[in-house]
Parts: structure tokens; C-alpha cells; sequence
């Protein structure tokens, strides 16, 4: 297979999917500069859950897709045993005790996929995966997936970047928000919003729930299902869960340092208002409500503190799939939006990567073209 000439690229986004892509094209010998409107991870990968999996239903390609991402995050955990960034300790899920409850449809469909699964009723719960109340779990069970982790995006996009600048990559920081300069058809670079211009063979665009947004100012649609997000860290405590949990009202990370992320749908709904200026006003009140929630689940049931608060846009494509490389009516242009950011976040920078240095799609990506949105 022969190369296509490239010899420079520029990625506008500073996240898992822009770091990692500018990481593997650096090893590639690619000159690669990444700009940021701020410090890096300060968008989505900053306020992201961050659990790995391919749990419950979704699309063959998109289950084999997530499956080489966690692949590629235990490649990294062998080289890293001892981290407190990246950790498999499995994932505990449970659905509500109503008639929506799909737990037993979603295990016998693990099952199938040989997706390591166990059924467990309440009882069996503490001798598996300490650190649950096992009253918060319904008559129907849960499913515990010991296969599954979490990684924390910002503390592995700062061990990245210091391998993208080892290799001689540049990050730009904190000259405003950037744009794709297309000339006579092609990209050929981006602008910051301070004037500055940066030239490239190739321009990848991974500025998370921003990326539809910005591929249509150059003509070409991207369905977006963006929700707003909610994520809340907790103070250190000493709690003996290290599962994932994600449940009916409340989804629960261990996080480095014996804290936690928390994040449920309903509190976002709930608890985020988006004021006339761009900013987000919360209400307190939701977010008390949530670590109410997240206690009642917790052995113990303990009295939990808030650290921070995150809000923003949650990369979410208009039809749950992924949108990963190049736009073919822009030659030069290539995008990487998509949920599961932590998930995916390795192997799309390697695809995408591997696309825009040889010019030939990867197999794996064949149904996450972005050509997908053009009737829309």
C-alpha cells in the first residue's frame, strides 16, 4: 500500500479524539499542530463519564467498533498496571422494577455477543462487586460486566500530549475558537479566531458537540442529537466501590483519588437552563437531588460532597452512531464525532489516522461515513 503525500496536518480540538488522532499521526512522521480555543480536554472529554463499554444493544459494527477501542485501552493498562487513571474493575447495571425492564433480554444478548456477562439477583452482588446497596436493585436482577472500566479522559490526554510533544507535535492554546479554511474545493488549514493561520495537507476537525456546526458553514450536514450534560465530582472518600454503576436515576464512576463522577439524563433535563448569554445557570436543588440518589445506591449510604460541576454539550450524533473521516466533498477534510468518546477514543485516533496517511477507508468505519447525512 502506498502512502498518499501527506506530510502535515492540522486538528482543531484538544480532546480525546483530537489528541489521540494527533499522537498517532505524530508516530507516523506527520507534522501535526492541534489548536484548542482553551487548555486542552476543556470541552466534552473534560465532563465525560468515561466508562468503557459495549454494553446492552447497538449496531454489529458499532459493538465491534467499541469492543477494539477497550482492546486498545488494556494494551495501555499492561503498560500502565499501576495507574490510578484507568481501571477495569467491571460495570454493574439494573433497570427499573416497571414493565420497561429489559435486563434479561440485554443479558441473554450479551451473551450472545460472548460479551463477559453475569446475571445476578441482589444477594449475589456483595461477593461480586463490593460497595452496593443491594436494596436499589430490583426483583429482576442486574448484570455485572467484568470486562468493563473507566479511564479518566483529561489525566490520559495529558500522558498523550506529552508524547505528542516528545515527537515534535505543536499545541496551540488559547487563541479563540478555529475554523477550516477551504480554498478551490480543498482544506487547506485553519484560522484562529486571534487571525492566526495555520497551513496543512489535511485538517481534522474533533471539536465534539461543535463538529456539526462547523462542517455545515463549509455545506455539508451532520445529523446532531446533542444533549446538554451534567456531570458531578465528588470529594475524596473512602468507599470501597469500584465498579461502574449505572442505574435507573444515577450513573456512578470511581474517579482518581477515592472520588467519584456522577451523571444522570434526568438531572441535566432537570437541572441546567441555558441562559441568553451562552452560559448555563443549575439548580442546586437537581444536583442535591442526584447525590441523594447516588447515596441511596452506595453500601453505606454515604453523605457526599461536591468538588465540581460540569456542563456542556454531550457528542451525541443525530442517529446514536459515530461520524468518523474524511468529508468527500472536501477533499483534505476530515471529521471524528461521536458518543462514547472515552470508548472509542483510542482507536479512532489509529483509524482515522490510518486513513488520512494512506488515503484508503478502514473497513471498520464503512458505516460511519459522514456521506450518511446528505439526504437530510
Amino acid at each position: 500500500m502506498k502512502d498518499q503525500t501527506i506530510s502535515s496536518t492540522v486538528i482543531i480540538g484538544a480532546g480525546i479524539f483530537g489528541v489521540s488522532t494527533g499522537v498517532q499521526l505524530a508516530r507516523r512522521g506527520i507534522r501535526v499542530t492541534i489548536l484548542n480555543d482553551g487548555p486542552a480536554a476543556n470541552g466534552a472529554s473534560g465532563r465525560s463519564l468515561s466508562w468503557l463499554n459495549s454494553s446492552r444493544m447497538r449496531s454489529e459494527p458499532y459493538h465491534r467498533l467499541r469492543m477494539a477501542g477497550i482492546d486498545r485501552y488494556r494494551t495501555l493498562f499492561a503498560q500502565h498496571p499501576d495507574t490510578d487513571w484507568l481501571r477495569f474493575d467491571g460495570g454493574l447495571t439494573w433497570d427499573a422494577d416497571d414493565a420497561g425492564n429489559e435486563i434479561a433480554d440485554a443479558y441473554r444478548h450479551e451473551v450472545s455477543l460472548a460479551y463477559d456477562a453475569q446475571h445476578l439477583v441482589a444477594g449475589d452482588v456483595e461477593g461480586i462487586t463490593p460497595g452496593v446497596d443491594p436494596r436499589g436493585i430490583p426483583s429482576q436482577g442486574a448484570i455485572f460486566n467484568p470486562g468493563e472500566g473507566w479511564v479518566d479522559l483529561p489525566r490520559l490526554i495529558e500522558v498523550l500530549l506529552q508524547e505528542f510533544s516528545a515527537l515534535g507535535g505543536v499545541l496551540v492554546t488559547d487563541q479563540g475558537s478555529a475554523r477550516v479554511i477551504v480554498e478551490n474545493g480543498r482544506a487547506i488549514g485553519a484560522q484562529t479566531a486571534s487571525g492566526a493561520r495555520f497551513e496543512a495537507d489535511a485538517v481534522v476537525v474533533a471539536t465534539g458537540p461543535a463538529v456539526p456546526k462547523m462542517v455545515e458553514e463549509s455545506g455539508v450536514t451532520i445529523g446532531d442529537g446533542t444533549p446538554i450534560a451534567l456531570l458531578v465530582q465528588t470529594k475524596p472518600l473512602d468507599h470501597p466501590l469500584r465498579a461502574v454503576l449505572n442505574t435507573p436515576r444515577v450513573a456512578v464512576r470511581p474517579a482518581p483519588g477515592g472520588t467519584f463522577s456522577l451523571d444522570a439524563d434526568w438531572a441535566a433535563d432537570e437541572g441546567v437552563t441555558l441562559r441568553p448569554d451562552g452560559s448555563y445557570a443549575i439548580d442546586n436543588a437537581v444536583v442535591e437531588a442526584l447525590l441523594a440518589e447516588t447515596s441511596r445506591i452506595m453500601e453505606g449510604n454515604p453523605k457526599l460532597e461536591i468538588a465540581s460541576i460540569g456542563v456542556g454539550g454531550k457528542p451525541i450524533p443525530g442517529d446514536g452512531e459515530p461520524v468518523i473521516g474524511a468529508l468527500k466533498a472536501i477533499p483534505g477534510y476530515y471529521i471524528a464525532f461521536s458518543h462514547s468518546g472515552a470508548t472509542l477514543g483510542l482507536i479512532v485516533g489509529e483509524l482515522l489516522s490510518y486513513e488520512i496517511v494512506t488515503g484508503e477507508e478502514h473497513p471498520m468505519l464503512t458505516t460511519f461515513r459522514p456521506e450518511r447525512f446528505a439526504s437530510l
